[in-house]
């Protein structure tokens, strides 16, 4: 596979205020292929469930995020959940230790600009940041 994977504060800037996005990662997403993981769309419903995230229903969210983005849904297979096991416990934060693990399985470059997954690359994925 190849595309950009996007880390969900990439996701959730990137509908809310896209003006914000570092100008590296706001052309890669207009270059595209644009992947969001199903792991962003399990985060975003916890945090809404918590009231921690308003981004109205996020089962309505889901699909208009995918269309708007022009992005294609990837979801968590074993092989990614394998490549955890070798992740250095620099991040502890387990949605994006799997997205990570994801880049790295299917080969995507993450967008992210999280300092702590930065440390990750470039030795073990491409990151546009």
């Amino acid at each position: 596979m190849s595309g950009y994977l996007l880390d969900t504060h990439v996701v959730l800037t990137s509908v809310h205020q896209s003006v914000k996005l570092p100008s590296a990662i706001r052309a890669a997403i207009e270059r595209g292929p644009n992947v969001i993981s199903v792991i962003s769309y399990w985060e975003v419903m916890i945090k809404s469930m918590k009231g921690k995230l308003d981004v109205g229903d996020p089962r309505i969210w889901w699909p208009e995020t995918l269309l708007s983005l022009s992005a294609t849904p990837l979801p968590i297979l074993p092989s990614q959940v394998e490549r955890l096991h070798n992740l250095p416990r620099i991040h502890a934060d387990p949605f994006d230790r799997l997205l990570i693990a994801q880049a790295i399985a299917e080969k995507l470059t993450l967008l992210t600009w999280d300092s702590e997954i930065l440390k990750y690359a470039p030795d073990r994925f491409s990151v546009v940041h």
